[in-house]
């Protein structure tokens, strides 16, 4: 049985679905800039929580939303727009800036071999929803409005606080020095911003007869609302989301509906490049084309995230991702011995027992403990397409069977070395490197692996 932690009462916990389709709801990118490794983490352990549910047999609805609409740099409802200050650096409109990191973004996705969702959800097709959802908010008591927007307000709803736990007394008594004199508490956060004379903001829709845009939480609710309807079965995200975002997407759910908007949470902890934060001003924002250029392939990179644990803090090195890079291709090789008949397994490795590397992910997605055991295990080729399907490796796909053109060098490399014509055989290996292969003398004949 699947069991995971479950944020909300902080809990491993049997996953029981509310419904015959699993609800999952994956907080997505704000597409604006080249997301860097430690962001594709996220989508990579949420891709294992998919495919470890489809291989319980599970049927899955996920939605992954877009954020492509401008909004407010700082959680607090203030700062410039990270969409105009970007298409004012590449002197694009806004709209292309969205479209290219999104396509980009997608891009990578499928890089990763990333299980797609039923549904990707932009923003910006679901304007006419967050005023709807604003309406119901207000009609039922928890907003007001002031000069710069439309407010909800964090006293009307009684558990605001529990999911974070968070102290709002202490909040209001470390309230910064610039607090807006009209905000009612410092925990209220806008569902809709009102633009302010000279305020340069190109993406603006009329709502309340003022030009406009939703509040930055507002877009998962509504999306949720619209696609999945609550309460949804899991939400995911990172820890960075707990104590504003998705505090606020649930004090929103509840004033648009009166009901909870997940049963289960999972949080993802941040990863640390070199043991430091990621950050521009250190040099250590990696994306996934950077590793590439330095000859690791996103599945290296994939196999590094899912060599830790979801709730772990991670920390990135490139020996780390080389030992990753190392394994992966240790696992090729076991898969190149299949091709090779007349060589035997190792007798030191016991043969797989596949409900073993289930039972360790079914455990709180622990693929670093099922990684143990297809290491110290002999797989056969039924065993290693499950794996593939249970982590996306692509391993299979990447391990072909060498081609008639190989297969002949290798014989006219055994030949050579019968016929002591030793220069002739090192020249055939070394042809064969140039192809990515490596052979390897044993008693039962040559052995070639993939290098």
């Amino acid at each position: 049985m699947l069991k995971i932690y479950n944020t909300a009462n902080k809990k491993v916990e049997p996953f029981k679905p509310y419904g015959e389709v699993v609800k999952v709801y994956t907080c997505g990118p704000t597409v604006y800039s080249f997301p860097h490794i430690g962001n594709y983490a996220a989508y990579i352990y949420w891709d294992l929580l998919i495919r470890t549910l489809k291989m319980n047999e599970f049927k899955v609805r996920r939605v992954l939303n877009f954020t492509d609409v401008g909004h407010l740099v700082s959680d607090g409802d203030e700062g410039e727009d990270k969409f105009e200050k970007g298409a004012r650096k590449e002197g694009k409109s806004v709209y292309e800036i969205a479209k290219f990191y999104g396509d980009d973004f997608l891009r990578n996705f499928r890089a990763l071999n990333l299980v797609e969702p039923e549904v990707i959800a932009h923003a910006t097709d679901y304007i006419e929803a967050d005023m709807k959802a604003v309406d119901k908010m207000t009609a039922s008591g928890f907003t007001y409005e002031i000069r710069d927007g439309i407010y909800y307000d964090t006293t009307k709803f009684s558990k605001y606080a529990d999911f974070a736990r968070l102290d709002l007394a202490g909040l209001q008594a470390g309230a910064r020095v610039d607090f807006s004199n009209e905000k009612r508490n410092v925990s209220d956060f806008a569902v809709w911003k009102f633009i302010q004379p000279g305020e340069k903001h190109t993406m603006r829709w009329d709502y309340l007869g003022r030009p406009g845009y939703p509040g930055w939480h507002l877009e998962c609710s509504t999306i949720i609302h619209e696609e999945l309807g609550e309460p949804i079965d899991i939400h995911t995200g990172g820890i960075d989301h707990i104590p504003i975002h998705h505090t606020n997407e649930i004090a929103q759910t509840y004033a648009m509906t009166g009901k909870e908007l997940a049963r289960y949470w999972m949080h993802c902890d941040f990863i640390t490049i070199d043991g430091e934060k990621i950050s521009k001003s250190l040099g250590n924002v990696y994306t996934l084309d950077d590793l590439k250029e330095r000859g690791f392939s996103p599945m290296d990179y994939k196999m590094w995230a899912l060599s830790g644990h979801y709730q772990g803090a991670r920390n990135f090195t490139f020996e780390s991702l080389e030992a990753s890079r190392q394994r992966r291709l240790n696992w090729r090789n076991q898969i190149a011995l299949l091709y090779q008949n007349n060589i035997s397994q190792n007798n030191s490795r016991n043969k797989c027992d596949f409900n073993k590397i289930i039972s360790a992910v079914n455990n709180n997605l622990n693929s670093a403990e099922a990684f143990a055991v297809i290491d110290t295990s002999v797989l056969d080729m039924a065993d290693w397409e499950k794996v593939d399907e249970l982590f996306g490796l692509n391993l299979i796909k990447d391990t072909p069977d060498i081609d008639d053109n190989i297969k002949t060098l290798i014989d006219e490399r055994q030949n050579a070395r019968k016929n002591k014509n030793f220069a002739r055989s090192d020249e055939i290996r070394e042809q064969l490197k140039s192809s990515g292969i490596t052979v390897e003398d044993t008693p039962n004949g040559p052995v070639w692996q993939y290098i």
